[in-house]
């Protein structure tokens, strides 16, 4: 079975972030931003079948949403919104591709409620091939 049709703790962690993303995108704010590199290396894998990729994303943002670079590091803005809806984030946002994961920041986000992370892509709304368009900032 392939990533992009098994229930993993990162497609449930994606879908909760892109259902994060249309609603940080209907009120006009940025896309939020992916700091995780285990849940972006599942969306990478999932963006590789783009039927499954559409499907997912227009099933939990009600759109589709193409993947794209956007670098930059900070405190990860979309923190509180995640904690309204689902509670605390678990573990797995803090788990690097490898498995490992970043205790520091991990202990940080539970003393603090603060994630200061790095990111190096977002999701944009897609006009249905793929091809990113602008996010209203």
């Amino acid at each position: 079975m392939s990533t992009a049709t098994k229930s993993t703790v990162e497609l449930v962690e994606l879908g909760k972030f892109f259902t994060i993303t249309a609603r940080r995108l209907d009120v006009g704010h940025a896309a939020p931003e992916m700091f995780s590199t285990a849940i972006d290396a599942v969306w990478h894998q999932l963006a590789d079948a783009s039927r499954a990729h559409a499907a997912f994303t227009t099933e939990h943002a009600g759109r589709e949403l193409a993947h794209v670079e956007t670098a930059g590091r900070g405190p990860i803005a979309w923190v509180a919104a995640y904690e309204e809806m689902y509670g605390p984030l678990p573990e797995i946002w803090f788990t690097h591709a490898d498995g490992t994961i970043n205790e520091r920041s991990l202990a940080f986000y539970r003393k603090t409620g603060t994630v200061v992370a790095e990111w190096d892509c977002s999701p944009t709304p897609s006009d249905g091939d793929m091809a990113p368009k602008a996010a209203t900032r």
